[in-house]
């Protein structure tokens, strides 16, 4: 029988091989240009069926859009100042679908999105990740997905499903160190889903080169860790209040 010295060390192993899972999913070495799959528009949308204002929108993009830009410092100060992944907005309990074939990698993994996330990953040393699901996901680590195969459900960043109801949507590399832009990669007509949405889908000018970054296709790709790329000396719109 375990005595209660044994269930406490055990308790601060586990602690810590935790801990240790955290850092090195932060702080891995990034993967080579050369292994990493090209964006060839090969993986699908997360949602099935026609974007609408009763099924899924296209809620932010990815990259150097407005809302980031208002909190570069803080919520996106680790990612180079940029939103790194695609926010769809939908009703708490749509299924979300894999976007591409893969292994799920990780089933509420220390990579962010809470309360609930999943990582498959996908040949090309490519990783998806799903973020603020409603619940832990079914899926089960090591299980291998198909193209449009539901794996879990959205839900809501804040815990409503009135405030914030979303999915997040990241590409990265295997390694977590190199978080791509996810439009070239995924199969959509990009153009009409940008007509409609919500939060901060429009992107921030530098008005030193106002055409910089203000396109889906052009946004630039986020090194964890690395330095502000949007510390702009001349921003528009102005972050109301300061940026942060």
């Amino acid at each position: 029988m375990l005595t209660r010295t044994c269930l406490l060390r055990k308790g601060a192993t586990g602690a810590l091989l935790a801990g240790l899972g955290v850092a090195l999913a932060h702080y891995a070495p990034p993967l080579p240009e050369s292994v990493i799959a090209k964006p060839a528009r090969q993986f699908g949308l997360p949602f099935a069926g026609a974007p609408g204002p009763d099924t899924w929108l296209l809620g932010q993009g990815y990259g150097n859009t407005t809302g980031a830009y208002r909190q570069r410092r803080s919520t996106y100060g680790n990612l180079q100042g940029l939103h790194a992944g695609l926010d769809f907005s939908a009703p708490c309990g749509t299924p979300v679908r894999a976007i591409g074939d893969g292994v799920v990698a990780e089933v509420d993994g220390p990579h962010g999105s809470p309360p609930h996330n999943v990582v498959i990953d996908h040949p090309g040393n490519l990783s998806s990740l799903y973020g603020h699901l409603l619940k832990r996901a079914s899926v089960r680590v090591g299980q291998r997905v198909t193209r449009g195969q539901v794996i879990a459900e959205s839900g809501d960043s804040q815990l409503t499903c009135i405030s914030a109801p979303h999915l997040h949507l990241e590409i990265r590399d295997r390694s977590h160190q190199r978080l791509f832009n996810p439009v070239p990669y995924i199969a959509a007509d990009w153009e009409s889903l940008a007509l409609a949405g919500s939060f901060g889908r429009g992107y921030e000018y530098d008005l030193s080169a106002p055409r910089k970054w203000q396109t889906p296709e052009s946004q630039p790709e986020v090194r964890r860790g690395g330095p502000l790329l949007n510390d702009f000396a001349r921003p528009w719109p102005p972050a109301p209040g300061g940026a942060r």
